[in-house]
């Protein structure tokens, strides 16, 4: 198969499941992604989940306050057509400019920030630490921060530098729960993640 067969084939695909992504009825508590050629559902995380992402977003708005920047949860990020819906995202208050041009939401290149708390399984510890990594790569999203409780005791690990080509990031620091780990760059550099949003070592916790 000739290389311009195969982008003919790929563009497509993307087409279709961009088309069957927008056709779905999506039930509450479950989100629907296009993630590397497929559509991803998944459920919304449970109550700790929910809390350590709140106290997350709650943090980062007070952080943003007057910097034109707030914090944003569950809504679609689009590259070209595939949809990802991080946890918690860094977007201008005045999204007009990124804005998808069908109102489905925020465009990629208008995120400075992304952020997943990894929910249990190894299907989704693969999604976060192996999929949406690539993915947020390539979507040249500056920082990606994973917030790990299943990472030997916790940890929380915020990746920089993306290298869309390679779908990676060229630089990742892990801070175990307990300490603090810091955002690097973008309007929330110097945004401090510690014990008040994660909690302590969950061996620790109560």
């Amino acid at each position: 198969m000739t290389a311009l067969a195969t982008e003919v084939i790929t563009m497509d695909l993307d087409q279709a499941l961009w088309q069957a992504w927008k056709s779905m009825d999506v039930p509450d508590g479950v989100r629907a992604e296009i993630i590397e050629g497929a559509i991803e559902m998944s459920p919304t995380g449970g109550a700790r989940h929910f809390r350590v992402n709140q106290r997350l977003a709650r943090a980062l708005n007070h952080f943003l306050r007057d910097s034109g920047h707030g914090a944003g949860q569950d809504g679609n990020v689009i590259h070209g057509r595939k949809v990802l819906i991080p946890d918690v995202f860094v977007a201008p208050d005045e999204e007009a400019e990124f804005e998808d041009p069908e109102g489905l939401g925020i465009l990629a290149s208008g995120v400075s920030l992304v952020v997943e708390t990894v929910s249990p399984g190894s299907d989704a510890r693969q999604r976060d630490l192996v999929r949406k990594h690539r993915a947020y790569a390539q979507a040249g999203i500056p920082v990606y921060v994973i917030i790990d409780d299943y990472d030997n005791g916790g940890a929380v690990t915020v990746l920089s530098g993306p290298d869309p080509a390679r779908g990676a990031y060229n630089s990742s620091a892990r801070t175990p729960y307990g300490e603090v780990a810091v955002i690097p760059e973008g309007p929330a550099k110097g945004f401090v993640i510690g014990a008040e949003i994660t909690g302590g070592p969950l061996a620790q916790q109560a």
